[in-house]
């Protein structure tokens, strides 16, 4: 869980990024179409809400999340 939570802040901020490793902005979309609302709240709480949509969640994204045992 340490390392998700280690790369919510990259999943959120790498939009134009040019140093991006493969898998880091996965979830960026899907955070700022669902989790929006609690950007702010930490990591904790963006994973909670893309756990909570993730039924919806890009596959990219639910990949990421099951490679890290989430």
């Amino acid at each position: 869980m340490t390392r998700f939570l280690f790369m919510i802040p990259l999943l959120m901020f790498v939009s134009g990024a040019s140093a991006q490793q493969p898998g880091q902005d996965a979830c960026a979309r899907d955070v700022t179409r669902f989790c929006r609302a609690v950007m702010n709240n930490g990591d904790g709480a963006v994973l909670a809400c893309l756990k909570q949509h993730r039924a919806r969640l890009s596959k990219a994204c639910d990949k990421v999340l099951t490679e890290h045992g989430q």
